[in-house]
């Protein structure tokens, strides 16, 4: 049991060879930041677990679990990219990308660890990344801070990402498939009476089976009141997720900066367990609305702040103190 009065300790594991960095809370994981699987199109969290040392991350298709959906193998713990850049999809690329859509796929190549460093209940890391086109030129620089913070009930991840266009303006294009993904795991689903299918930006189709007997207990909420399937496609400060995990009751929310391009951020909250908050994809999600476009100038960048709160059991009041303890920078 952990002590309520006592500020965990967090800190980084990295082996001398290896392709990952392991955060751990009191010894025990809580996540890794995962950048050579030769399975993986870009740089990952995966997994990421609760206070309890339960994953809230689906383990399909680095580290299958037997309840696992197998569908949409570029969703993988966490990670940051968009379906549309100058043209190129860097959302659904992954091992199990069709030969004939190779040419369309952008690749996130980790570049280098610049720090890594711990203090008293936090740990961070930050990290050098190329947006490359098929042809393995840059089309942006990315450059990462992740802040790692632990108290006796709650786990949080900050994540600063500022894009840069070094040799030409660079456009996201309007586009549901985006911003900050989360994959989670089978029981936060929420329950699906019917198969649905869904359509990426590419016209690949992807069949979600109906929940079935497995044990599914998810919820959405958001800062503006909405909930479940009405959740999607909304404009919200934040979303969380509610269900049970192994023996806990378990929150898993994403919360959005205000000084973020497109704020308040629209959301990908999907029943069989993508979720998103998409900036930059307002005509996606409201028909009628003008494409949002956003373009960094050449030799120009943007910066997006987010904040991924993993936590026991928490109400609104709690996510709404954490929310603005973000924006106030703590």
């Amino acid at each position: 049991m952990i002590d309520s009065q006592r500020q965990p300790t967090v800190c980084l594991e990295r082996p001398d060879e290896g392709d990952e960095v392991a955060v751990l809370v009191d010894g025990d994981p809580f996540t890794a930041y995962r950048y050579r699987d030769a399975d993986l199109k870009k740089p990952v969290l995966f997994p990421i677990n609760a206070p309890s040392g339960d994953p809230v991350t689906r383990g399909y298709p680095l580290e299958p679990r037997p309840d696992d959906r197998g569908d949409h193998p570029h969703q993988v713990g966490h990670w940051f990219n968009h379906g549309n850049v100058s043209g190129f999809d860097f959302w659904n690329n992954s091992e199990e990308t069709p030969p004939e859509r190779a040419d369309e796929m952008g690749t996130i190549r980790h570049r280098e660890i610049t720090t890594a460093t711990e203090r008293e209940g936090t740990a961070e890391l930050e990290v050098r990344c190329d947006w490359c086109r098929p042809d393995d030129s840059v089309l942006v620089e990315e450059n990462t801070r992740f802040a790692f913070r632990a108290r006796p009930d709650v786990r949080i991840i900050d994540r600063t990402t500022s894009l840069a266009a070094p040799d030409e303006d660079v456009t996201f294009h309007d586009d549901k498939e985006g911003l900050f993904g989360l994959r989670v795991t089978r029981a936060l689903e929420l329950p699906v009476e019917q198969e649905q299918v869904f359509v990426d930006s590419g016209g690949e189709e992807t069949v979600v089976t109906a929940t079935g007997d497995h044990r599914v207990t998810g919820t959405y909420r958001s800062s503006t009141g909405a909930t479940d399937s009405d959740a999607w496609g909304t404009r919200a400060e934040w979303m969380a997720l509610d269900g049970s995990v192994g023996d806990d009751d378990v929150t898993v929310a994403i919360m959005d900066h205000p000084d973020n391009p497109g704020f308040p951020t629209w959301w990908m909250a999907r029943p069989y367990g993508l979720f998103a908050a998409n900036p930059l994809g307002r005509a996606a999600f409201d028909d009628g609305a003008d494409p949002t476009d956003f373009t960094i100038e050449r030799g120009g960048s943007a910066t997006f702040r987010y904040r991924l709160l993993v936590g026991n059991d928490t109400d609104r009041s709690d996510v709404d103190a954490e929310y603005d303890r973000f924006t106030d920078g703590t």
